[in-house]
C-alpha cells in the first residue's frame, strides 16, 4: 500500500493505493494552513480506510513546482514517514502528477501552476497510450507558454490551477480544460505515478530528496537586490 501526500498548492490531498486501485483520498480546499490539516486528515483517512501503518510500504509526495512553503510541509511529512517507518520514498514532479489527472486522454496535457507577477509554471505531456513528458518544465509568462503550446499542436488539455486563472485566454487559443473535477491538484494521481516508480525502482533518499522549485522564491530574489550576492 503506498500513501502519497500533495501539499503543492492551495488544494491539501492525500491518499492510499495499492498497484493500480485507489484505495482512499482527502481532498479539500480550506483557510486552515497545511501544516494544521495535513498530520490529522491523513491520520483520519488511514483510519477509516481500515488501514494500518504496517499496511503501508511506500510514500511518495509532490516535490514541485508550487507553493514553497506548502512543498515543504509535505516533503518534511513524506521523509519523515519514509525514515520511521522505514519505506522507500518517492518524489513526484507536481507538473506530472497534475498530467496524471487527464491520463488516456489521447491528447496532449497542458499542466499550469501559478508561479506569479504573470508568469506560470508548465511542461507539456502526452496522454495517450501511455503517459510521457513531451516538452520539459519551464517557468515562463502564460502567453509565451500558451503560444509555445499552440506551435507544437494538439489536441491540448489544460490542468491545473492556473487553468481556471487564465480560462479565457486558453480557450481563445483554442486549448481545452479538463473537467473541473481533474483540474486540480490530486494525491490520487501522485500515487499513480508514484506506483509506476516505485515498480521501476526509481526511489529516492529522504536525506537527499529536495523540493523543485525551477525558480528561487521572491523573497530571496529581494533579498539578493537588497544586499548583492555573497
Amino acid at each position: 500500500m503506498l500513501l502519497a501526500i500533495d501539499t503543492s498548492s492551495l488544494v491539501l490531498s492525500c491518499a492510499l493505493a495499492a498497484e493500480d486501485r485507489l484505495v482512499a483520498e482527502w481532498t479539500v480546499q480550506k483557510k486552515l494552513t497545511h501544516s494544521e490539516q495535513l498530520l490529522p486528515h491523513m491520520d483520519e483517512m488511514i483510519k477509516e480506510a481500515g488501514v494500518t501503518k504496517k499496511d503501508i510500504t511506500a510514500v511518495a509526495v509532490s516535490i514541485g513546482p508550487g507553493s514553497f512553503t506548502g512543498l515543504r510541509i509535505g516533503l518534511a511529512t513524506a521523509k519523515m514517514i519514509s525514515y520511521i517507518w522505514k519505506v522507500p520514498l518517492i518524489g513526484v514532479d507536481t507538473l506530472e502528477a497534475l498530467s496524471w489527472n487527464m491520463a488516456g486522454a489521447e491528447a496532449f496535457i497542458l499542466p499550469l501552476l501559478d508561479a506569479q507577477r504573470g508568469n506560470v509554471y508548465a511542461a507539456l505531456y502526452g496522454a495517450f497510450d501511455e503517459l510521457w513528458l513531451e516538452k520539459k518544465e519551464t517557468a515562463a509568462p502564460v502567453d509565451d507558454v500558451i503560444a509555445a503550446a499552440l506551435a507544437h499542436g494538439g489536441p491540448i488539455i489544460a490542468v491545473g490551477e492556473c487553468a481556471d486563472k487564465y480560462k479565457d485566454k486558453l480557450l481563445a487559443a483554442g486549448i481545452k480544460l479538463a473537467p473541473a473535477h481533474s483540474r486540480m491538484a490530486r494525491a490520487g494521481s501522485v500515487a499513480m505515478a508514484g506506483l509506476k516508480k516505485l515498480k521501476e525502482g526509481r526511489v529516492d533518499s529522504p536525506l537527499a530528496l529536495l523540493p523543485n522549485y525551477i525558480r528561487r522564491s521572491e523573497a530571496e530574489v529581494l533579498w539578493e537586490k537588497q544586499h548583492g550576492k555573497s
